[in-house]
């Protein structure tokens, strides 16, 4: 799966593997260390210590130590902290039992013996938190492995690759519980963007992994040699099978293979023993907050952060973090055609599925501070230019733009309608600074304006209607009747036992609307509070050119006359305001839109129209 994988960390000669180079191993020796000089060698850590030491700084563990004897049993009466040592024959006598009951082969040697040492003894601090982690994934992995029906002992080769850290991350970017190269999780549907890193999704990447070993086993046909081309890719293990003569087997092409991949499967079948003889070493693992009878899923539709789910169902950041390592900024971009999966504790899904809509429209003040700050930094949007081909007339060219051959002209001052082959015109031109996104809205708010408009607004065919200006003629002079509307606050008295959340489904509307539109920032509310809920229409007949209009002041920012208009695709805000010679501000104000992008081909919006 790996091409090449460097070994993590350099450490000095004598740790880890001094076992390995005692004995000339593949690991290299190393000269004695001369302290009057300072000539001395550094020796590569082995990738499989490295993985367990990635453990060491995980938070999830933060605060919990190993079981007690009370807590689990001590079958063997082994004393606190003893190590218990076994002669070859035991070993051998336990791997020949655990090789009976698999498909795979187990053998015991000497390679296969440094790495029990390595997990019983040398880091077995860490390998009880690999056993406490076991917990957490080892079921997830057994469902998968029995569905596509493979061993269920590949389990332990995530062991060997992140050591079950779901966060963990190679010098070359291998990535996961299963560490998958970009590529290769690439070609297993697992895709990587700015937010999200499926790699990291503990269901989504076990599923691939079994997926990549299959493939793999119907190459081979030879459970090792699958997990030395895991390691190292199909095409190490070609090589070294030419190498080697044209053998099938993993011990006699192993001198053929990179360093790491020499040590690799060895270490699986060490990681076997140990987790299968765990009592026998006086192991214990370190309890995890919780077990994986206790998660479950919910689909996420809108936008999400961590943030808001901790603070509104009073969840600690870091553990929805563990439960959740594919969103790496603490983001779920979840849209309507694109939802995603969040795994939270059992008991906490029901606050999740009951606040649901709250969730969504909720925002903490340091994202609002944070999405104020990104709106103020947006930049125009530069123009979009077309040259003229061959064949194409200023109709064709305004058609392929979704535009009119009128604003072409005027973006370009065309006086006439041809073209010449080679002429560059502006087909978009450059838009405005958007206007600064309003505190505490969300799409959930913009898309309740939409719904309340799609609702209200409703028309015949779709056709666009001027309600502001209906003409009527007057029998008795020649003055026109104008129906025009007024779009005024529409009030709610607070009663006695209503919360905000109440009133905010009362009148169908969102949190983040209400806090804006008076002025609060956090729940309080007070029996009697008069508070403004939303906007309502009012229309009035006004005569035209009598005194009346004449006098009328200057229309206020309450009380705008408007016409309906459907959203044409490729339409902005700034090509409907100049249309109808108004502006962004005011179509935004109109329909209380905060987010351009919302816009949708066939919605309609209101648009102002001079009195």
């Amino acid at each position: 799966m790996k091409n090449t994988r460097p070994l993590f960390i350099l450490v000095t000669a004598g740790l880890i593997l001094s076992s390995f180079i005692s004995r000339g191993q593949e690991a290299g020796k190393v000269n004695p260390v001369d302290s009057l000089t300072n000539s001395f060698e550094f020796v590569k850590d082995d990738f499989i210590a490295a993985s367990l030491d990635s453990l060491a700084n995980l938070k999830f563990f933060e605060g919990f130590d190993c079981a007690s004897a009370a807590e689990i049993e001590n079958i063997f009466g082994f004393s606190p902290g003893f190590v218990p040592v076994y002669a070859d024959s035991v070993y051998y006598n336990r791997i020949k039992k655990l090789d009976a009951a698999t498909p795979i082969d187990l053998t015991y040697n000497q390679y296969v013996k440094d790495y029990i040492e390595l997990y019983a003894v040398k880091k077995r601090a860490l390998t009880e938190r690999v056993m406490g982690m076991a917990q957490i994934y080892f079921p997830l992995f057994e469902e998968h492995l029995d569905r596509y029906n493979m061993p269920l002992e590949l389990k332990y080769l995530a062991i060997v690759e992140s050591a079950l850290n779901p966060i963990a991350k190679s010098p070359v970017g291998a990535s996961g519980l299963w560490q998958f190269m970009y590529g290769t999780g690439k070609a297993y549907n697992l895709n990587v963007t700015s937010l999200v890193d499926d790699r990291r999704d503990p269901i989504k990447s076990t599923i691939a992994a079994c997926q990549h070993m299959n493939d793999l086993y119907k190459m081979y046909h030879d459970w090792l040699l699958v997990l030395a081309a895991y390691n190292s890719g199909a095409g190490n293990v070609n090589k070294a099978i030419r190498r080697s003569g044209g053998k099938m087997n993993f011990w006699q092409i192993r001198p053929f293979l990179p360093l790491e991949t020499r040590g690799y499967v060895p270490a699986f079948i060490a990681v076997n023993y140990v987790m299968s003889y765990a009592a026998e070493h006086n192991l214990r693992a370190v309890q995890p907050r919780f077990h994986h009878y206790e998660i479950d899923t919910v689909i996420v539709k809108d936008v999400l952060s961590f943030g808001q789910i901790s603070k509104m169902l009073n969840l600690p950041a870091e553990e929805i973090q563990f439960l959740n390592p594919s969103f790496k900024n603490g983001i779920i971009p979840a849209t309507k055609g694109n939802v995603y999966t969040l795994r939270l504790q059992k008991k906490n899904i029901p606050d999740f599925v009951n606040n649901e809509a709250q969730l969504y429209a909720f925002r903490t003040q340091s994202e609002l501070e944070k999405e104020q700050v990104l709106s103020m930094m947006k930049t125009v949007t530069q123009a979009e230019y077309h040259k003229v081909k061959r064949g194409e007339t200023l109709a064709s060219v305004a058609k392929k733009y979704h535009c009119s051959t009128s604003e072409i002209k005027r973006w370009n001052r065309l006086k006439s309608s041809k073209v010449k082959i080679g002429q560059r015109l502006v087909v978009r031109p450059e838009s405005p600074l958007p206007v600064q996104m309003a505190s505490g809205e969300s799409k959930s708010a913009v898309s309740s304006a939409d719904n309340k408009d799609k609702t209200t607004l409703a028309m015949a065919d779709g056709k666009e209607a001027k309600v502001a200006n209906q003409a009527a003629a007057d029998k008795d002079t020649n003055a026109a009747v104008i129906n025009k509307t007024k779009v005024v606050n529409k009030y709610h008295k607070v009663k006695s036992g209503e919360s905000l959340g109440k009133i905010a489904d009362k009148y169908k509307t969102s949190l983040a609307d209400l806090r804006k539109w008076n002025n609060i920032k956090g729940s309080t509310i007070h029996t009697g509070d008069k508070l403004i809920v939303g906007m309502t229409e009012i229309s009035e007949q006004i005569a035209e050119n009598t005194p009346e209009t004449k006098a009328k002041p200057k229309q206020n920012s309450n009380s705008l006359d408007f016409i309906y208009y459907t959203v044409r695709q490729g339409d902005t805000l700034w090509k409907i305001a100049q249309k109808h010679n108004g502006t962004v501000e005011e179509i935004k104000k109109l329909n209380n839109i905060s987010n351009e992008k919302s816009l949708k081909p066939g919605q309609k919006i209101k648009v102002g129209v001079a009195s």
